[in-house]
């Protein structure tokens, strides 16, 4: 049985990249079926993106979402840096399927304002060259760190996150790019915005504050390199997800009777595994719309 959340907001997946935990946010998809599915930015990472490296997991996530989005799910697609060349076809819908570079919502009376979250990184808007390269060396970190963890799980050790550790280091060295999660709230606070959603940072947090006389709860939806987390929003509230590789256990297939076999073989007969060839004009076609 599905679940069945009103809204779900993702970030930060880096489709393209040896980081990206595809396999795992595929299987949370097809747990869930939301009305509306809202991507924070940085699904696709076009700064790193190579035709020798997209594996089908990766495409099959894009399908996924396709085939959400034909079954009536609203699905939103909200650009980031790490795939700022969509912000040109920015405003652009096609289905249930809309480009956007920044959305507001009304949720029960309050306002939602939803955004990546780059405009606040100095390094990226005026040195972006130092951003991509910054960005490519910590997918070869991502790579190093998993090596590092499968020894320390074989060795009875928990897994460490490298990238964490240095990304909290670097957020306490470095002053000058500003506090990121207090810029979001004062904005949302001068503009009466009752929650504002952000990616970019790949922290997940949910917190509320006072800000400019005005309540602003403050969510950051986290990503699917390190943390493998989301945001749901149901019954009113809003929650943290955070992806629990015990859930998706499955059961032996001798003990699975036949119909609920054909069901699941249904269920993923239209996710086609695609050759090297036709991956890269498949995925341009998904995200833009556009006909080759």
């Amino acid at each position: 049985m599905k679940r069945e959340p009103d809204i779900v907001v993702i970030s930060d997946v880096h489709l393209g990249t040896y980081g990206c935990h595809a396999k795992e946010l595929l299987q949370y998809l097809k747990s869930i079926k939301p009305k509306t599915l809202i991507i924070n930015g940085d699904f696709i990472d076009i700064w790193q993106f190579r035709k020798r490296y997209f594996p089908k997991e990766h495409m099959q996530v894009i399908q996924r979402i396709l085939k959400m989005a034909a079954k009536g799910t609203k699905v939103y697609y909200i650009t980031g840096n790490h795939d700022d060349v969509l912000r040109r076809y920015s405003d652009f819908s096609t289905g249930n399927i809309h480009l956007r570079d920044k959305l507001v919502l009304q949720l029960k009376g309050k306002r939602v304002w939803i955004f990546h979250g780059d405009i606040f990184d100095l390094s990226v808007r005026y040195s972006p060259f130092i951003a991509k390269l910054g960005g490519k060396s910590y997918d070869y970190l991502i790579v190093l760190n998993r090596f590092i963890n499968k020894i320390r799980v074989g060795l009875g050790m928990e897994p460490m996150s490298m990238a964490g550790q240095l990304k909290q280091r670097v957020k306490r060295a470095v002053k000058f790019i500003g506090d990121f999660e207090q810029t979001a709230i004062e904005l949302a606070g001068e503009q009466k915005y009752d929650y504002v959603l952000c990616g970019h940072i790949h922290l997940p947090q949910m917190r509320t504050v006072q800000s400019k006389g005005h309540q602003v709860t403050y969510l950051n939806s986290g990503d699917w390199v390190e943390n493998l987390t989301a945001l749901e929003y149901q019954w009113g509230q809003w929650s943290i997800y955070k992806y629990d590789e015990a859930d998706f256990q499955t059961v032996n297939s001798r003990l699975v009777v036949k119909e609920v076999q054909k069901a699941l073989d249904v269920e993923d007969e239209d996710e086609i595994v695609l050759d090297k060839k036709q991956e890269t004009q498949a995925l341009l076609r998904s995200i833009l719309g556009v006909v080759q």
